[in-house]
C-alpha cells in the first residue's frame, strides 16, 4: 500500500525545482505534480487544475477535478495538468500512511475465538473417566458386587464415552462448509470466520466495483436535430485518442450502437472542460454542460434534459456542432445486474445492508435509490471506519464488503471483513472472506452457508451426545455390553460424518 506514494518528489526551493526524497518534503514545501506523476503529499493547490484519479483513497471510478485551494492526496495521480501543491502533512500523517496505521490497529484488536467444544472438551472427558472409575469401584466396595462385572462396565463406559465423535463434529463440519463454499467461489479464511459470519446483522457495501461495475457506462443518448447515431460516431471521433474513463465509455457505446467513428483534427482538449476539433468540416465541442452553456445558449427543453439527467445521477456531456446543440451523453456507473437481488436475499435473512462510498452524494443517492439501500457518501477510508465502529457500538455484528485500498481499515476493523472479485491487493490481503465471482448475492450465500454449517454442527454435537447417553444409561443397567459400546462409538464418529458431508452436496445443489 505505501508503494501508491512516489519514492521522489519535484521540490521548488530557491527559485528552482529539485528532486528530493517524497519522505524529506515537510509541512509548507512547495511541490511541482506534472501530468501522469503521483501527488507525493497531501496538499492544496496553488496553482493550476487538473483531473486527479482518486480511486486509491475515494474508490471514485472517474477522475475529479481540481483547482485552485482544492485539497490533493498522496498517492493519487495527477490527470492533464501540471499542479503546483503546498505541503500540508508530513510522510507519516498523510492519508495512505493512515489507512496503513488503521489498517494495522483493527487487525491488533480482533481477539481469536475459542470454541464452545474446546472449553466443553476440559470438562467432559476428565468427567467421563471419573464416573468410569466410579462405577468400577463403588458398587464391589459399597455393595459387595462382583469385581469383574463393575469393571467390565466401567470399561464400557469409558468406550462410550470416547470423545471421538464429539471431537470431529465440529471439524468435520467446518471443513465440508469450507469447501461447499470453494466450490462456489466463496473463499473463506478458516473456522472462525465461518462461525462469525452467521451472527451478521448488517453488511456495509462499498459501491465503485462491489455494488456497481466499476466503470462508467453511457446510459442515455438524446439527440438534437440528428440521429442518436451520428451524435456518438461524433463524439467518439474527438474521444478517439483519450484514454480517459469516460472517453472510454463513449467508445463502447459507439462500438455497440454500430456507429463509425471518422478521424477528427485539430483535436484539442481543455482541462476539465471538453475537447474541441473538426469532423467532416463541423466544428465539434464535446465537454460539460457548465462550458457547453457558456459557448451557446440552451434551450428551456435542454435544460431541462441536462438536470434530468444529473438529478439521476450521471455525468453529462453536450455534443456541440457548428455553434448548436446537437446532442447529450449520460453516464454512470451502473449497479451489478445481481446488486438487486443481492441486497434483497439480505433482507430476507434479517441482515440489514448500507451502502459507504467515497463517490458524491448525488450518484451514491441515485444508485442506493435504485437498490433499495442506506447510503453514507463522500467518505475517506477512516471515515468508513468510523461507522463500522459506530454500528458495532450499538451492538451489530458488523460485515464490510469492499475492493479497493480505500476499503482496507473498514475491512480490518469489521467483525467480518470480505473483499469482492479481482479487488485490490490489499483488500483481499486485509479480508477475512472473499467473493472470487464478485457476485452481491454471494454475500447473502456466504451468511447461509455459515447458518447451515452451525446448525449442522450442533446437530452433530446432539447425535454425539445423544448416542452416548442412551449407551451409558443402558450400560450402567446392564442391558448393553462392550461389543455395543464399541459399535455405538464408532456408529455416532460415521453419523457426524455422513452429516458434515451433506453440506458439500448442498454446495454443489446451489453453485
Amino acid at each position: 500500500m505505501t508503494g501508491l506514494v512516489p519514492e521522489t518528489a519535484l521540490l521548488e526551493r530557491d527559485g528552482t525545482t529539485e528532486s528530493v526524497p517524497a519522505a524529506s518534503l515537510k509541512v509548507g514545501a512547495t511541490v511541482l505534480v506534472r501530468p501522469g506523476d503521483r501527488v507525493p503529499a497531501d496538499g492544496t493547490i496553488l496553482d493550476g487544475g487538473s483531473n486527479i484519479d482518486e480511486a486509491s483513497v475515494t474508490g471514485e471510478s472517474v477522475p475529479r477535478r481540481k483547482e485552485l485551494g482544492d485539497a490533493v492526496f498522496a498517492g493519487t495521480v495527477n490527470g492533464d495538468g501540471a499542479l503546483r501543491v503546498r505541503v500540508t502533512a508530513a510522510a507519516k500523517d498523510n492519508t495512505i500512511a493512515r489507512v496503513v496505521q488503521l489498517v494495522e490497529e483493527a487487525q491488533e484488536a480482533k481477539a481469536p475465538t475459542e470454541r464452545l467444544i474446546d472449553r466443553f472438551s476440559r470438562v467432559y472427558t476428565p468427567a467421563v473417566v471419573a464416573v468410569a472409575a466410579l462405577v468400577a469401584v463403588v458398587p464391589p466396595l459399597l455393595t459387595g458386587g462382583a469385581w469383574g462385572d463393575w469393571v467390565y462396565k466401567g470399561l464400557a463406559i469409558l468406550l462410550i464415552g470416547c470423545p471421538c465423535a464429539l471431537v470431529i463434529s465440529t471439524p468435520a463440519a467446518i471443513a465440508a462448509g469450507l469447501s461447499a463454499g470453494a466450490r462456489r467461489g466463496l473463499l473463506i479464511k478458516g473456522g472462525a470466520v465461518l462461525e462469525r459470519l452467521a451472527s451478521v446483522t448488517t453488511v456495509a457495501f462499498d459501491k465503485t466495483g462491489t455494488l456497481t461495475e466499476g466503470k462508467p457506462v453511457v446510459t442515455n443518448v438524446v439527440a438534437f436535430g440528428r440521429s442518436e447515431r451520428d451524435v456518438l460516431s461524433l463524439s467518439g471521433a474527438l474521444e478517439g485518442g483519450s484514454s480517459h474513463p469516460l472517453a472510454r465509455a463513449v467508445l463502447a457505446k459507439a462500438a455497440e450502437a454500430g456507429a463509425p467513428v471518422p478521424p477528427a483534427f485539430g483535436a484539442q482538449a481543455f482541462g476539465g472542460k471538453g475537447i474541441a476539433g473538426k469532423v467532416g468540416g463541423l466544428d465539434l465541442f464535446l465537454g460539460s454542460p457548465r462550458e457547453a452553456g457558456a459557448r451557446v445558449p440552451f434551450t428551456p427543453d435542454q435544460e431541462e434534459r441536462v438536470s434530468g439527467l444529473q438529478g439521476e445521477g450521471k455525468t453529462v456531456s453536450v455534443l456541440l456542432a457548428n455553434g448548436a446543440v446537437a446532442g447529450l451523453l449520460a453516464m454512470r456507473d451502473e449497479p451489478r445486474s445481481d446488486a438487486r437481488e443481492g441486497v434483497d436475499r439480505l433482507a430476507s435473512l434479517g441482515v440489514g445492508a448500507i451502502m459507504l462510498t467515497g463517490d458524491t452524494a448525488r450518484t451514491a443517492w441515485a444508485v442506493a435509490a435504485a437498490l433499495g439501500i442506506e447510503v453514507r457518501a463522500e467518505l475517506l477510508p477512516e471515515d468508513k471506519q468510523r461507522i463500522v465502529r459506530e454500528r458495532q457500538a450499538t451492538g451489530a455484528v458488523v460485515a464490510k464488503v469492499g475492493d479497493g485500498i480505500n476499503d482496507a481499515p473498514a475491512l480490518a476493523a469489521a467483525d467480518v471483513g470480505i473483499a469482492m472479485g479481482g479487488g485490490a491487493d490489499v483488500a483481499l490481503e486485509t479480508a477475512d472472506a472473499a467473493a472470487l465471482h464478485g457476485r452481491v448475492a454471494d454475500i447473502a450465500r456466504m451468511i447461509e452457508l455459515s447458518r447451515r454449517t452451525l446448525f449442522n454442527i450442533r446437530t452433530n454435537i446432539a447425535l454425539a451426545l445423544g448416542l452416548k447417553a442412551v449407551f451409558l444409561v443402558t450400560t450402567v443397567l446392564g442391558v448393553t455390553g462392550l461389543w455395543p459400546a464399541i459399535l455405538a462409538d464408532t456408529g455416532a464418529t460415521v453419523l457426524v460424518t455422513a452429516n458434515a458431508l451433506r453440506l458439500l452436496g448442498e454446495g454443489r445443489s446451489s453453485a
